[in-house]
């Protein structure tokens, strides 16, 4: 994720570090904090802003002297400067899941050979999970699509930018192709751009996501570094201080406000953001604007150099630390200030050892000094880095060598559960299905004492309700009351429990669901007749929620529904008290909306999950019944 250069012979502009750091502070801030800062990921689009201005930059910079483009020294440069790191990360990585995670040497082989050859971003279109899914098994190496995008960029631009000026001569014509050209790639995100959950081939695409590059290129056309008038009239470096202040507030806004599942996002708001950022990098190059000086400090320079390792080390960290962290949710903050020291840590060691000597040629003569110990004292560093390297490959070898192709069936016994859950579900909800009358009948019985109930229950009921710990006038009640269930795994994981105490349950559940997938699902079970006067949601397991998405799923549903919301136990992800706190929110302002509060009953009750710590275990599902059961008899009958 960093800047180029082909020639020594240009100004180092430091304030293009301090850009760099708002850009990896914002992916960095996204990754731990999703629900504090939604729009962080927008960081991307500055530093493929960046390397667009500054490669076509210094291309055309030689071309205009009449030099040679000398492309083999610029892939020489390239390769220098970005591979060993990205190789060190990939080994380093590779070699704890072989160790310590060996549940993540799923398409192992595939992600190693498509991040080396620089086309990952393609291999996770056909065979990754949605960025945005962060909980459904995230990858460790999710985030590398961008070096891909930029290691094509960097193959080809050369040849590209070489031709566009032979053929249309002038820069201005030059920045006009290009300009259009990213107007098309904007468009093709908006035509390509289904919903939000299907964004990995507008996401990921090469071709979707050209434009922020193309921008930056653009601007070099007609912006050239080294051609800039520094001694502008105070009205002049007024008007361009004013419009960074303008472009920067916005893109500060658009991080605040913007998410990845909006389609403002894909038609139309990446593309506009992708604007500010490059007007924000022609003001900071512009040696009259103060805004390289602005963003010229030591914390400033420090993380803007190295950028390109905090890029390549957070998610490995991060995945890393939550797989062992439970209770990352009841000291959110702690956490992620941990997480950030250990992710800093990591890039000053790549820099230190990795980047900034290879850089500058010291492993040049590394098989001489490995093959003289008496040098070894005077070369620790070179020693040390060099045996971590290797042992860090021959693991990574063996992790190769076991890796799976394709996810295999679960094992451990919640999945199985989850598994067998499922397929009892589907089978009972055809049957459902085969009765929509019932969901057309009044949402409960009528309130009995308990012994009235009991002599009304069948013996299978007597015996559900002693299983779930219900009262017979619960049991009751709840077996005469129809109930239409959406959610992710969780209530997937119940889904047999639930259809066996309610009279008329249809669930429609899936692994890995996301809220802004149950508009839809929701609609298209109206459409079936088949949306109960009772209707339970269970989502936000595996990404926080936005009170628009809330609005979005209580639009679908209409005003003639109760809906009974179940908040989370996720404690290994720092999203679990802002969406138990939205939904309370909404349960307290909305009459239409009851909280079935399972964080509250769960959270102190280990014994009640698997191993991670949110799927029920056999225990916990029959304490999720019982509560989801009373929860909906009880207030299902009354008023707010």
């Amino acid at each position: 994720m960093q800047g180029t250069t082909t020639s020594s012979h240009r100004r180092y502009i430091t304030g293009i570090d301090g850009l760099r750091t708002l850009a990896v502070l914002g992916v960095i801030a996204y990754h731990l904090l999703p629900a504090a800062l939604p729009g962080g990921f927008l960081g991307v689009p500055i530093f493929f802003g960046l390397t667009g201005y500054l490669v076509t930059d210094s291309f055309l910079n030689l071309i205009n002297k009449g030099t040679s483009l000398a492309v083999n020294h610029f892939y020489k440069r390239r390769i220098q400067r970005l591979y060993p790191a990205l190789v060190a990360m990939l080994a380093l990585t590779s070699t704890y899941i072989t160790l310590f995670a060996r549940q993540l040497l799923v398409g192992l082989r595939g992600i190693i050979v498509t991040n080396l050859l620089y086309v990952y971003n393609w291999f996770e279109i056909n065979h990754g999970q949605s960025y945005f899914d962060r909980f459904n098994g995230e990858s460790p190496f999710t985030h590398l699509w961008t070096l891909s995008i930029e290691g094509q960029f960097y193959l080809f631009w050369p040849f590209i930018i070489w031709g566009l000026v032979k053929l249309f001569k002038r820069r201005s014509r030059v920045a006009a192709a290009l300009m259009v050209g990213a107007v098309i790639s904007a468009i093709l995100m908006m035509v390509l751009y289904k919903d939000a959950n299907q964004v990995n081939r507008v996401y990921y695409g090469t071709d979707t996501r050209a434009f922020s590059i193309l921008m930056g290129a653009a601007l070099a056309a007609v912006w050239p570094s080294q051609h800039l008038n520094g001694s502008l009239q105070a009205s002049g470096r007024h008007l361009l201080n004013w419009i960074g202040a303008v472009s920067l507030a916005a893109m500060v806004v658009l991080y605040w406000i913007m998410t990845g599942t909006s389609a403002f996002t894909y038609r139309g708001g990446m593309f506009l953001f992708s604007l500010f950022a490059t007007v924000m990098i022609a003001v900071i190059v512009h040696p009259g604007a103060s805004w390289n000086k602005w963003l010229s400090n030591p914390v400033f320079s420090w993380v803007g150099k190295r950028s390109y390792g905090i890029y390549l080390y957070q998610f490995p960290v991060m995945v890393f630390y939550e797989l062992r962290v439970v209770n990352i949710a009841q000291h959110t903050i702690l956490n992620a200030l941990a997480e950030l020291i250990l992710i800093l840590l990591m890039a000053e060691l790549s820099y230190r050892f990795i980047e900034q000597p290879i850089a500058h040629g010291t492993f040049k003569n590394w098989l001489r000094t490995i093959r003289n110990p008496g040098q070894w004292r005077q070369q620790l560093p070179l020693v040390v880095t060099s045996a971590v390297m290797v042992l860090a490959l021959a693991v990574t070898s063996v992790g190769f060598a076991q890796a799976t192709p394709r996810k295999q069936p679960p094992t451990d016994a919640v999945a199985k559960h989850i598994k067998s859950a499922g397929k009892k579900a589907a089978k009972k909800n055809r049957e459902i299905a085969d009765q929509k009358a019932a969901f057309n009948a009044s949402s409960s019985a009528e309130s009995r004492t308990n012994a009235e109930a009991s002599k009304q229950l069948s013996a299978t009921q007597k015996r559900l309700a002693t299983a779930y710990g219900l009262s017979p006038a619960t049991m009751l009640a709840a077996s005469q009351t129809s109930l239409t269930a959406v959610g992710d795994s969780v209530l997937v994981d119940n889904a047999d429990s639930l259809q066996q105490v309610f009279g008329h349950a249809y669930v429609d559940a899936k692994v890995g669901r996301q809220v802004w997938e149950a508009p839809a699902v929701i609609r298209s079970l109206k459409k079936r007749r088949l949306l109960a006067p009772n209707v339970l949601i269970n989502l936000g397991t595996n990404a926080p929620l936005t009170q628009p998405q809330i609005d979005a799923v209580l639009k679908a549903v209409g005003p003639k529904h109760k809906v009974f919301w179940v908040n989370t136990m996720v404690p290994t992800k720092t999203w679990q008290n802002q969406v138990n706190d939205l939904i309370l929110s909404n349960a307290k302002k909305s009459k239409q909306v009851y909280l079935v509060d399972w964080y509250g009953a769960s959270h102190n009750q280990a014994s009640w999950f698997g191993p991670d710590h949110v799927h029920p275990n056999p225990q916990g599902s029959i304490a999720y019944t019982r509560l989801v059961t009373d929860t909906i008899i009880k207030k299902g009958t009354t008023q707010k």
